[in-house]
C-alpha cells in the first residue's frame, strides 16, 4: 500500500471539481453572517433544489435540525417565556440560525449526490490548498511586519504576536484560528487515510500555526487511534512525521506556548498557587497603564537589578561602595540593567486593558449585584469556567425541573446568540434597540465569562470559556436537545460505522470538539464535517473507482 503524489493537470483540474461547491465552502464558512446568507442564496440559484427529504425511517437528512426546531417551539409554548419583541426577534433569530444549518446540509448532500466521489474529493483537496496559502500568507505578513523569522518568540510590540501569534492564522474562513485548526485537524486525518502525504504536512503545518494547544491534543489521541487500529505501514510512518512536527513546534519554535499550556494544567488541577501578583504590573485592577505607571515600572526594574548586583557583591566580600564603582557599564558609561525573564509569566501576558475588556468591566459595574462571580473585587483562581459553566446548567435544571425536558427556552442560558443579544459585541454585532439579557443567563454563564474575559489576557482561553454545544442543548432545549443531537445527528451518522474509513475517527473528533463552542450558530466546521462524511458514506457503496489527479 503506498502513497499517491498527485500532479497538477489544469484541464483535469477544470473538469474534476464541483466549482459551485466550492463558491459555496468558501463563501459560506467566511465568519460573517452577511457573507454566509447570500452564500445560501447563490447557491440555490445555482442548484435550485427544495426537496430535503426529512423522514422519521431512514431520513435523507440528519432528522436532528427538524427536532431541535420543533424543541424550540414547544419549549416557547410550554415554559411561557416573555414573549416581548427583543425576545422574539432573540427567539426568531435562533430558529433562522437552524434554518440556515438545513439549507447548508442540503446544498452538501446534492453536490454529495450528483456529482461522482473523485470530484467532490477534488473539490477538497482544492479548497484545502487555498486555505493553506491563505493561512501561509497570514505568517508571511506577520513575519513581514515583524522583521523576524518566529514572530512566536517577538517580544515587541507589546507583544502583539509572541504567544498569540497563532490568533491571527485564519485562513480561508477569516474566522477565528480555532475554527481554522479544526478545519485542518479534519484535513491532516482525512488526507492521511486518502494517502495524501503532501497535504496531511501541509494540513499538519497550519494546524501547528494556529498554536491550538486543545486541538493538538485531540488529534493526537486521533492519531494514537489510528496508529494502532487502523494505520498502513506507510501511513503510520507519516503519523509519527506529524508527531515529529509537533514536537519541534513546541520546543524550538513556540517554547512559550508549550509553557503555558504546561501552566494552564497546573492552575486546572490546583497543582500551583496562582498568584496575580506576578502579572499585575499595574495595581489599579483593570486600569490601563499611564505614563507614571510606566515610569515607576522602569525605576522598579533598576532598583531590583541594582540590589541584585549588590547583594552579589557583599557576597564575594566586595564594600557596597566598591560594588557600585564595579557594577557593569554600558559603552555609553551607564549601569548596565541585567534583563528580566521573558519566560516568566509577567512577559507571556498583557496586562494593559482593551478596549473590549473596558466594556465589560463597565457592564460588570452596572450590574455588580447580580453577578457573583465576575463582581467581586479580587480574582481567586479555581475552576476553569467550562467546568463552573457545567456545573451551573446542571444545578439550575435541578431547582427547575420543569424545564429539564425542554431547557430554559431559545437564547435565554447559554448560546452565542445569547452572548450576542447582550449587545456587548462578543459573538458579533446586534441592534441596541433589540437588546436582550435572560437574568438565568446574566447570573450564569455570562458571569463566567465576564468573571474570566474582564481579566488579564492570559484567561482569556477555551477551558474558560462556557462555549459547547453540550452544554447549549441541555440548557436551552434540555434533555430532548441533547437526546436528539445523540441520536438523531450523530446517530445519523454511526449507523454507517462499519462501511466508514476516516468519518469513524472525524466522528470521534467532532464529539470532543462539541465541547469548546456553540458549532451549530458558527455556521463553519459542521458543513464541512457533514461534506465528510456523506461523502464516506457514498463512496463505501460506490462500485465506480475513484481515479485521482495523475
Amino acid at each position: 500500500m503506498t502513497f499517491s503524489y498527485p500532479v497538477f493537470n489544469l484541464k483535469k483540474a477544470i473538469n474534476y471539481v464541483d466549482w459551485k461547491l466550492l463558491l459555496f465552502l468558501m463563501l459560506f464558512l467566511n465568519v460573517k453572517l452577511a457573507v454566509k446568507i447570500p452564500a445560501i442564496v447563490l447557491i440555490y440559484l445555482l442548484r435550485f433544489n427544495f426537496g430535503f427529504g426529512f423522514s422519521f425511517k431512514n431520513s435523507r437528512l440528519p432528522l436532528f435540525y427538524f427536532l431541535i426546531i420543533g424543541i424550540g417551539f414547544l419549549g416557547l409554548i410550554i415554559n411561557r417565556n416573555s414573549y416581548g419583541y427583543n425576545y422574539m426577534a432573540v427567539f426568531l433569530t435562533g430558529i433562522g440560525f437552524w434554518l440556515l444549518c438545513i439549507l447548508a446540509v442540503h446544498q452538501v448532500k446534492l453536490a454529495v449526490e450528483q456529482n461522482e466521489t473523485r470530484i467532490i474529493h477534488n473539490t477538497i483537496l482544492v479548497f484545502f490548498a487555498l486555505n493553506a496559502i491563505l493561512s501561509f500568507y497570514n505568517i508571511a505578513l506577520i513575519i513581514w511586519e515583524t522583521g523576524v523569522f518566529n514572530p512566536y518568540k517577538y517580544q515587541g510590540g507589546y507583544q502583539k504576536y509572541f504567544i498569540s501569534t497563532g490568533d491571527y492564522i485564519r485562513g480561508i474562513t477569516f474566522d477565528t484560528s480555532t475554527t481554522n485548526a479544526v478545519l485542518n485537524a479534519f484535513g491532516v486525518t482525512y488526507f492521511l487515510t486518502r494517502k495524501k502525504p503532501l497535504m496531511v504536512l501541509a494540513c499538519m503545518a497550519v494546524l501547528l500555526l494556529t498554536g491550538s494547544n486543545f486541538i493538538n491534543i485531540i488529534l493526537l489521541g486521533i492519531l494514537a487511534f489510528l496508529f494502532i487500529f487502523n494505520s498502513s505501514k506507510d501511513q503510520k510512518s507519516f503519523i509519527v512525521v506529524c508527531l515529529v512536527f509537533l514536537v519541534v513546534f513546541m520546543v524550538k519554535i513556540s517554547p512559550q506556548n508549550n509553557q503555558y499550556a504546561v501552566e494552564t494544567f497546573k492552575h486546572i488541577f490546583h497543582l500551583r498557587r496562582a498568584d496575580d501578583a506576578l502579572v499585575a504590573i499595574n495595581a489599579k485592577a483593570g486600569a490601563p497603564l499611564g505614563i507614571e505607571d510606566i515610569r515607576q515600572t522602569i525605576a522598579k526594574h533598576y532598583l531590583d537589578s541594582l540590589g541584585a548586583a549588590i547583594a552579589l557583591r557583599k557576597k564575594t566580600n566586595i564594600p557596597v561602595n566598591q560594588a557600585l564603582l564595579n557594577l557593569p557599564l554600558t559603552p555609553a558609561g551607564r549601569v548596565f540593567i541585567t534583563k528580566p525573564d521573558i519566560n516568566t509569566s509577567p512577559y507571556q501576558t498583557r496586562t494593559d486593558t482593551d478596549a473590549e475588556q473596558r466594556r465589560l468591566i463597565s457592564f460588570i459595574n452596572v450590574h455588580k449585584a447580580n453577578l457573583h462571580i465576575s463582581g467581586k473585587e479580587k480574582f481567586k483562581p479555581g475552576l476553569p469556567g467550562k467546568v463552573i459553566s457545567l456545573a451551573q446548567t446542571a444545578i439550575f435544571l435541578q431547582q427547575h425541573p420543569a424545564k429539564i425536558a425542554l431547557g430554559d427556552g431559545v437564547g435565554n442560558f447559554s448560546s452565542k446568540l445569547a452572548f450576542r443579544a447582550t449587545g456587548l459585541g462578543i459573538a458579533g454585532g446586534y441592534p441596541a434597540n433589540r437588546i436582550y439579557i435572560n437574568r438565568d443567563f446574566l447570573v450564569n454563564h455570562l458571569d463566567v465569562y465576564l468573571n474570566f474575559f474582564s481579566r488579564r489576557i492570559g484567561l482569556h482561553s477555551l477551558v474558560n470559556s462556557p462555549n459547547s454545544v453540550y452544554n447549549k442543548l441541555l440548557a436551552e432545549y434540555g434533555l430532548l436537545g441533547l437526546l436528539a443531537v445523540a441520536i438523531c445527528y450523530l446517530g445519523f451518522f454511526f449507523r454507517h460505522f462499519k462501511k466508514l474509513t476516516y468519518g469513524v475517527p472525524l466522528l470521534i473528533m467532532i464529539m470532543a470538539v462539541f465541547f469548546i463552542d456553540y458549532w451549530f450558530e458558527q455556521l463553519s466546521i459542521l458543513v464541512f464535517f457533514e461534506l465528510m462524511l456523506l461523502l464516506n458514506i457514498k463512496e463505501t457503496t460506490d462500485l465506480k473507482p475513484a481515479h485521482l489527479w495523475t
